[in-house]
């Protein structure tokens, strides 16, 4: 169990990669970098879209991380900039209240979220001004969580820079929530384990309390990422928040069906803890209490005793008020299945019984199957990815993070590796000239890498 992960602050031998971010902001500002924070990306080995439903999820840190050079100083303004040309800089005056244009998800809106977190968890009226050069190898928009780990570098690079303390879990905490503020109703999960990784290890990660609990993965398991190369921001379009929202209808109409008050209910975790039961008896609850054909605004307001106007103000978001129909017997269902799946691989991982990685393996690939077929998050990319990763040698395969584009993860016995790679690269990168051009950066192995950090050069 960890729950005192290791200090965030460290010294470290400076590398290529640092190296170069120095030079930039020596360029860029004139003076060298106080010091520096990193927060990698995840991969999700299984437990997709349940975090926000009050469900355990099994995720590793990447070796891909954000990485942003920071100096404090007296403009009484937040400089950022990225090395990355095609991401504009942005300067803010400390002393306006920070806002963020949620219809307009711009990179320096992300960081901004991480400052604002901060700020107003210790009420901190004016913000000590900071000048920051930010760089990322995590592929953006490819479900590997790129923009939660740039809020919760920006996080951390706020709270050293206005000499603030907090703990790993009290910084998860604060960056979940204030991603919020660019428009994405998440659960937590991806700044959870930005933040209390360790090298070496995936983590089940446990909400209210947040906690995270080592799974030693199978010694000859390797996972590879595969980026499909469609991409897919969050915030950018309403399909996260519409899942989020058939979730929470969802919840309430489980509670009506069983005579329990839905009105505090808002996680379908919720129903289970009131009711007491399995979760193989709230699959028959689904089948049983939610019809598979989807809901009108009208049928739900009539079963749960609500006006239009309450329907829209209290289980609607900003972004899902033009839905009309909802699919919750699918959402629920997936939802159930997917938390009693994540429960199996972490015992599969404890006992290591022969044959392991293929038990393991099919989990996923019945992961993969729930989120495309009940969840309807997968795309055609993702699905010919996936089919050719199971093809190529994987024992498993499944997309992971938000789905719609972005990368599948796939579980391949260490001894199949190289063929494996060699055979995706044939059948999907090379025959498609966009790909081709993208394969080196899209398809990797990952090991569990380390947790969130600012640190000085040594």
């Amino acid at each position: 169990m960890a729950e005192n992960p290791p200090k965030i602050k460290t010294v470290i031998t400076a590398d290529e990669r640092l190296r170069k971010l120095k030079s930039e902001f020596e360029a860029k500002y004139g003076e060298s970098p106080m010091f520096y924070a990193c927060a990698p990306g995840r991969v999700n080995l299984i437990g997709e879209h349940i975090d926000y439903c009050g469900y355990s999820v099994l995720p590793m840190a990447i070796e891909q991380n954000i990485l942003a050079a920071v100096s404090v100083n007296k403009t009484g303004t937040i400089q950022l900039a990225n090395t990355n040309p095609q991401y504009k800089d942005f300067t803010v005056s400390c002393s306006e209240e920070i806002t963020i244009d949620r219809n307009n998800p711009l990179w320096y809106y992300y960081f901004l979220c991480g400052v604002k977190g901060i700020q107003e968890k210790f009420g901190i009226a004016c913000l000590s001004g900071m000048s920051c050069v930010v760089e990322g190898t995590i592929p953006p928009s490819s479900g590997l969580s790129s923009s939660s780990a740039l809020v919760c570098c920006a996080g951390l690079v706020t709270m050293e820079a206005n000499q603030k303390s907090l703990s790993k879990v009290e910084l998860a905490e604060i960056c979940a929530k204030c991603e919020r503020y660019i428009g994405t109703e998440g659960g937590g999960m991806d700044q959870s384990i930005s933040f209390l990784a360790e090298k070496g290890t995936a983590k089940l990660i446990d909400f209210q309390p947040l906690r995270a609990t080592d799974v030693q993965l199978p010694d000859k398991a390797v996972f590879v990422i595969s980026n499909c190369c469609v991409e897919m921001n969050k915030a950018a379009s309403s399909h996260f928040n519409i899942r989020v929202v058939e979730c929470r209808i969802a919840t309430k109409m489980l509670a009506q069906a069983r005579g329990v008050d839905p009105s505090g209910l808002l996680k379908l975790v919720q129903v289970q803890t009131s009711l007491n039961a399995s979760l193989e008896e709230m699959l028959a609850l689904v089948d049983e209490a939610l019809h598979p054909e989807p809901y009108s605004r009208e049928e739900l307001c009539t079963v749960l005793k609500i006006t239009p106007e309450q329907f829209s103000t209290e289980l609607l978001s900003s972004n899902t008020q033009h839905v009309t129909h909802f699919k919750l017997h699918q959402r629920a269902k997936h939802v159930y299945g997917e938390a009693a799946r994540v429960q199996q691989f972490k015992k599969v991982c404890d006992s290591k019984p022969a044959g392991c990685i293929h038990q393991l393996g099919e989990l996923m690939n019945q992961s993969h199957a729930s989120c495309r077929d009940l969840y309807e998050c997968s795309c055609p990319e993702l699905d010919q990815l996936v089919d050719i990763c199971l093809k190529s040698g994987a024992a498993g395969s499944r997309l992971t993070g938000a789905g719609w584009g972005g990368c599948a993860v796939s579980m391949v016995p260490s001894e199949k590796v190289e063929a494996f790679l060699r055979a995706v690269r044939e059948a999907y990168y090379l025959p498609d000239a966009r790909r081709a051009a993208m394969e080196k950066q899209s398809l990797f192995v990952s090991k569990p890498g380390g947790g969130a950090a600012v640190f000085l050069e040594g």
